[in-house]
């Protein structure tokens, strides 16, 4: 698997993830929202860099400009409830994308630390020869993913996959090495570990419920 992790120098990145993790401001839920798809704007400008792109000739009101525009569009798909800010960011980036919807959570059985993935819905396009783009803010125990992209296989083969998290703890990366080595994962930033949990350290709380309020 390719990492591309975009903490390495300090950007815009760097001061939208500093409000996501400050007590002091995360209670902001539109700004909580706004920032997690500024962080998803940012990193669709990052993936376009490695994406292909062909001549084109753009007509302007006094002459012919040639430059280039991108071959193809992506797949988005986001992983709900907390990708669903993080896709609007890429899709305002990549806004000719077709988009799709994964609804997964974690369930616990009789509370124990222990957990597997549910995964109740699933509303993807074809992805047959596609470039996707998958995204979910929070890489903890990588479980959600993996789950993810089996399930997204029966959809067709795409040509390549693009994970876009927020943070990310160094066990979800292994898993993510070990299941889609073929993946690149575009990262904002490594923490340090997971919590006897499975919640990332330091981290910044749960992100679906500081985006939509918590859930019973």
């Amino acid at each position: 698997m390719t990492l591309r992790l975009l903490s390495e120098m300090p950007s815009l990145i760097t001061l939208y993830l500093n409000e996501l993790r400050n007590i002091h401001t995360q209670t902001d839920r539109k700004r909580f929202n706004d920032n997690l798809q500024r962080i998803g704007f940012l990193i669709g400008y990052e993936i376009s860099k490695v994406l292909s792109f062909e001549p084109i000739a753009v007509k302007t009101p006094l002459g012919i400009k040639p430059s280039e525009n991108l071959v193809e569009q992506p797949v988005i798909i986001g992983i709900l409830r907390a990708g669903a800010p993080l896709l609007e960011g890429l899709r305002q980036g990549f806004d000719k994308a077709d988009i799709g919807f994964i609804g997964a959570f974690r369930n616990h059985s009789n509370q124990e630390i222990d957990f597997d993935i549910a995964m109740d819905y699933l509303a993807c396009p074809n992805l047959e020869g596609r470039i996707v783009i998958l995204a979910d803010p929070m890489l903890a125990s990588g479980k959600s993913l993996v789950k993810a992209v089996q399930s997204l296989s029966k959809y067709g083969a795409w040509k390549e996959l693009h994970i876009v998290s927020v943070v990310a703890a160094p066990e979800g990366i292994a898993l993510l090495e070990e299941e889609i080595p073929a993946a690149t994962l575009w990262l904002a930033a490594l923490d340090e570990k997971l919590n006897d949990h499975s919640y990332i350290v330091p981290g910044l709380g749960d992100a679906g419920d500081l985006c939509f309020g918590e859930k019973v």
